[in-house]
């Protein structure tokens, strides 16, 4: 059963109502947490040893409103996602999907766990292991502006790669993959993710393309593993 046009621009007009209330919530998030900016900063430069420097005059300030407006997305992510789900919902509904509540849910919990995950596990390590080529020759000069932009894109992109599972899952519903296909192309999908890992991740050295490409080739098998386990489902006869 294919995605009809109309269906399409259906749920694209249905986003667009909502993502005034996504702008608005961010818009009022950032007014509420930009007096705590400086406190954001230094939990984030927690795994950092070296000093952070503003290589200009607004360079300080600047840093600190793009963090409050990072965190405010942040904090934002179950808005983000109740709207996107509310606005495509429809589309899973006529195709087969039982119950559309622990959708959004599932896609914030896997969003923040991926995101945690690299905050507390994969961030620390991946700065110490970049900060190690430093040397006698070699005195690191960290813009407070390039730190934040590392942190928040990697974190950001954890969040993002963790919802592999669930995305799977969904196309197996529509019917834009199956288990065979992924099954019979996975050496194709390695590359996928490694290519994926290369450009998400901040830095292009092997060692922080392995700290990504590692949890999601374990995401890639737990998602063939579900869209195995809808296929059975639909394939069982109701009544």
């Amino acid at each position: 059963m294919e995605i009809k046009r109309q269906e399409l621009f259906q749920s694209l007009s249905s986003l667009r109502k909502g993502l005034l209330y996504i702008v608005g919530g961010v818009v009022l998030l950032s007014v509420i947490l930009f007096p705590f900016a400086k406190e954001l900063l230094r939990h984030l430069h927690r795994s950092l040893q070296e000093d952070l420097v503003a290589y200009g005059i607004p360079e300080a300030f600047l840093s600190l409103f793009k963090l409050t407006l990072f965190a405010s997305l942040f904090l934002s992510i179950p808005v983000i996602f109740y709207y996107l789900w509310k606005a495509f919902s429809p589309i899973f509904l006529k195709r087969g999907l039982k119950s559309s509540q622990f959708i959004p849910l599932t896609a914030i919990f896997l969003f923040y766990g991926g995101a945690f995950f690299c905050y507390f596990i994969t961030l620390p390590f991946g700065i110490q292991f970049l900060m190690g080529y430093q040397s006698a020759t070699i005195k690191p000069m960290i813009s407070v502006a390039k730190y934040i932009s590392f942190c928040v894109g990697f974190i950001f992109a954890f969040g993002l790669v963790f919802e592999l599972p669930l995305i799977l899952a969904l196309l197996s519903y529509i019917r834009v993959v199956n288990a065979s296909f992924l099954t019979r192309n996975r050496r194709y999908a390695i590359l996928i993710m490694a290519i994926l890992s290369a450009v998400l991740t901040p830095t292009p050295d092997i060692f922080n393309m392995a700290l990504m490409g590692g949890p999601l080739y374990v995401l890639f098998e737990i998602g063939v593993l579900l869209v195995k386990i809808i296929e059975k489902k639909r394939a069982v006869p109701e009544g």
